[in-house]
């Protein structure tokens, strides 16, 4: 049996060099771990059921809370358990799942932005697209997040609409804090951070784009994610005739769940 497990790792490990096995979904989907170019703490990445190279397939990058780590996605919210049955029963397109982290550990409480945007649109969507058979264009990448994953998200989407397609963000915020690379940041820093005023002024860019988003919240979490930010925001974006979808969950009891599931299926549903 160890020698079978061997034999099974070291075939997966070639998948994708420097990132080992480290969990298999329901239907065979499988999670490899390691550290993504321009970061320094481990990440994931998730294949689908019958996963080959001679396909190509959408990618999902996948964007921490703060403070966080990846594995947020693999327990908290079972990706590739959802992912593998619904997949499975063709209730969603196959696709990859990227999930790397910010900070330099694990309590780094800052944002998606500074040396943590510029690894993941510079460094980690090219390694990606040279690495594995994806679908290396914007209408083959969706970029989601949960809390202040979901800021970072929309933060980015926005600005690099010319790499992600789609955007979505769960229980997110709207407006850059004070923290992370925005810590002493000059007025005119923030500006350039902040979604709805981004939304705004890049409207025509992202039509001709076509960037999609979906938004949703559970219960407001703290004073910084409110329910009312979210309902706001996809309200800018309807009104700038840009595509929205609003999801609102009632209860906190499975709320990152119910989003993940939610989000994968308006992605790839």
């Amino acid at each position: 049996m160890r020698d079978v497990l061997g034999v099974a790792a070291l075939l997966t490990s070639t998948v994708l060099a420097g990132f080992i096995p480290t969990a298999t979904g329901p239907a065979g989907g499988q999670v490899l771990s390691g550290t993504f170019p321009g970061t320094v703490r481990d990440g994931f990445v998730y294949l689908p059921p019958g996963f080959d190279r001679a396909k190509r397939y959408p990618v999902i990058y996948l964007l921490h809370g703060m403070p966080g780590s990846p594995s947020e996605y693999l327990y908290e919210t079972q990706l590739p358990q959802y992912a593998d049955t619904q997949i499975q029963a063709s209730r969603l397109r196959p696709f990859i799942a990227v999930v790397p982290a910010a900070g330099t550990r694990r309590r780094y409480n800052g944002e998606w932005a500074g040396p943590w945007e510029d690894a993941l649109v510079r460094r980690i969507v090219p390694w990606v697209d040279a690495n594995l058979p994806t679908i290396a264009a914007p209408r083959g990448r969706v970029i989601a997040g949960l809390s202040a994953g979901g800021y970072g998200a929309i933060d980015i989407a926005v600005r690099h609409p010319d790499v992600f397609g789609a955007a979505e963000s769960w229980s997110g915020y709207f407006s850059p804090l004070h923290d992370g690379p925005f810590k002493g940041a000059p007025r005119e820093m923030l500006a350039a951070h902040d979604p709805t005023l981004l939304v705004r002024s890049q409207r025509d860019r992202l039509q001709r784009a076509g960037t999609r988003f979906f938004v949703s919240s559970g219960p407001s979490h703290s004073h910084w994610f409110r329910e009312g930010q979210t309902v706001s925001f996809a309200r800018e974006l309807r009104g700038l005739g840009l595509p929205v979808e609003l999801r609102l969950f009632p209860t906190r009891q499975g709320e990152w769940r119910d989003q993940l599931d939610a989000g994968l299926s308006w992605a790839f549903g």
